[in-house]
């Protein structure tokens, strides 16, 4: 069996500037806890081949997705398509969520303008 606590995992900095902590990772998918602070912001980028799901655990911000913007808050889940351009501004508490990637989240499917 393989449990991971978020506490054991070392954060690192994403390619879009998000703080990640990645709880697993397997040839198919990967769960990671993201975290922004107040005001902060993703670069808006796109994943060629991952789907991503975010879902809202603290916080919130504004998420846009392929040009369709809206306030995010705890308990939201936003479906990102692979292809989709996608930034998520925090609000002034911050944000934390649970990204879900599949396949699995890498640097070099992260593509900028």
């Amino acid at each position: 069996m393989q449990v991971r606590s978020l506490p054991e995992v070392d954060p690192f900095t994403t390619k879009d500037g998000s703080t990640i902590r990645e709880l697993h990772h397997t040839g198919s998918q990967s769960l990671a806890e993201a975290a922004l602070e107040a005001g902060q912001a993703t670069r808006r980028h796109y994943h060629r081949a991952s789907e991503e799901i975010y879902l809202i655990t603290e916080g919130g911000g504004r998420l846009e997705i392929d040009g369709d913007v809206r306030d995010v808050g705890v308990g939201d889940a936003a479906l990102i398509p692979p292809g989709a351009w996608h930034e998520l501004v925090a609000g002034p508490h911050g944000v934390r969520l649970l990204c879900m990637c599949v396949p699995p989240y890498s640097h070099d499917d992260t593509f900028f303008a």
